[in-house]
């Protein structure tokens, strides 16, 4: 198979899909990679380490859609990129597509195979693509929360976690998934006083034990959200429903209770955001303020910090990437249930049911598909 890694092109993002230790097992696996110069770039890899790993180096993106069966990102295709896919091409990243119907439409148009990171799913539920990049986030999203409470910055001037005689900052994580364990690790080591809101009692029963004694592990709902809200320095928004929408859990008429200066950080916008305020961001812009209160919407945080962020997610999406070159689309689907779970359009159709039901588009079980 002939493989294609893109340079990516989205605001500040600064990832790449496979590191040149990657291109050296693909190649001696017996497939082609073809590289975007400069694509690795920023994340600290050389073009002559990819040369040296056997990669083609190529010169544009057209080319590399022209020549490839599989083409990898980090994040989702734009609007420049919608008519270089081909029919019957593997579109293998971070697609998302529950929020953004321009694509979902695109793709659906293109006939490609789209084989989207976020909802490739293992037997116990857990999404193994997106949780190196939830790790980060969550940790991001403390730091960036710290940062915006500054008063340089539009927060309201507290150190999150305070100094021996002065009371600390209030920190309220939404949701008690990867992302919201680590923004809540992250807070409370700096000394923050933390709620952490699940909707789960098991996995809220396993944190109240494991977590430091000032994170105080609460049933969410919208009464407790709208309780807390009021004396939060920070809200971290940490929900995820895998391949659909996020559910708006704080309201605009909540964020009118809110201190002014506060600091909302909405790591869910990826797919489409937990508050109602909530808007994309960019690295380069990434804060607005609604009725005094600080937004941080940032849709790709962990490409700031691409070092890091690379190598946890190569580390975790190569072994799919290579089945998927060695057994093709349908033999990696019907030889793991887990890729087949990451069909979110297939040959112009939904497979994706979430996706299918958020914008009103017919869904097709990608089984039918697969004889």
């Amino acid at each position: 198979m002939i493989v294609g890694i893109l340079k990516e092109i989205k605001s500040e993002e600064h990832r790449v899909s496979m590191t040149p230790a990657g291109v050296e097992v693909m190649v001696k696996s017996g497939h082609e990679v073809l590289v975007e110069k400069s694509a690795g770039a920023d994340s600290g890899f050389t073009v002559d380490a990819y040369t040296r790993a056997g990669a083609k180096i190529i010169n544009t993106p057209e080319q590399i859609y022209a020549a490839a069966d599989m083409v990898m990102h980090v994040k989702e295709p734009l609007p420049p990129e919608y008519d270089l896919i081909r029919e019957g091409q593997i579109i293998f990243t971070y697609l998302h597509l529950a929020a953004d119907e321009p694509q979902t439409r695109a793709l659906i148009k293109s006939k490609a195979i789209c084989i989207a990171y976020e909802t490739i799913q293992k037997a116990d539920g857990s999404l193994p693509l997106l949780t190196p990049m939830s790790e980060v986030a969550g940790r991001m999203a403390v730091q960036e929360g710290a940062k915006y409470l500054e008063m340089a910055q539009g927060g309201h001037g507290i150190l999150l976690g305070g100094v021996p005689g002065v009371e600390p900052a209030t920190v309220v994580v939404i949701g008690s998934g990867v992302v919201g364990v680590n923004a809540a690790k992250m807070a409370c080591g700096l000394g923050a006083k933390v709620y952490l809101l699940g909707r789960n009692l098991d996995r809220l029963r396993y944190l109240s034990d494991v977590m430091p004694a000032n994170c105080f592990t609460l049933m969410s709902s919208p009464a407790t959200i709208r309780k807390l809200v009021k004396k939060a320095d920070v809200v971290i928004g940490a929900v995820l429903v895998p391949g659909a929408k996020t559910p708006k859990l704080v309201t605009r008429d909540m964020l009118k209770t809110m201190k002014n200066g506060s600091v909302l950080v909405d790591v869910s916008i990826d797919q489409g955001g937990c508050f109602e305020t909530s808007k994309p961001t960019t690295h380069g812009n990434p804060t607005f303020v609604i009725d005094g209160v600080v937004h941080y919407c940032v849709a790709n945080m962990p490409g700031a910090v691409a070092k890091t962020s690379t190598l946890a997610l190569t580390n975790a999406t190569f072994p799919y990437a290579l089945q998927i070159a060695n057994q093709g689309w349908k033999g990696a689907m019907q030889a793991n249930e887990e890729i087949k779970l990451g069909a979110n359009v297939i040959d112009g159709k939904v497979t994706y049911k979430a996706v299918a039901e958020a914008f009103g588009l017919g869904y097709t079980p990608v089984d039918e598909l697969l004889n």
